[in-house]
């Protein structure tokens, strides 16, 4: 069975103001809950640690736990 980019995770290189795809896929999964976030909803990561996440409240929980 192949495997569209619609059902695959996406690879990303995220930068300060967005990301780019290096290769194509229609998610990607958050660092702390591996929860699947869509492309068109990502609005949190880091760019340091290379990571994504699913909401403010879970991007903020991973500063503040590693500090």
């Amino acid at each position: 069975m192949l495997m569209s980019s619609q059902d695959k995770p996406a690879r990303l290189q995220y930068g300060p103001n967005g990301f780019r795809i290096l290769s194509s896929g229609s998610h990607v999964p958050c660092a702390v809950t591996g929860e699947a976030i869509a492309l068109e909803v990502l609005r949190y990561w880091c760019v340091e640690r290379q990571e994504a996440y699913a909401s403010a409240v879970i991007a903020t929980r991973r500063i503040l736990e590693a500090q």
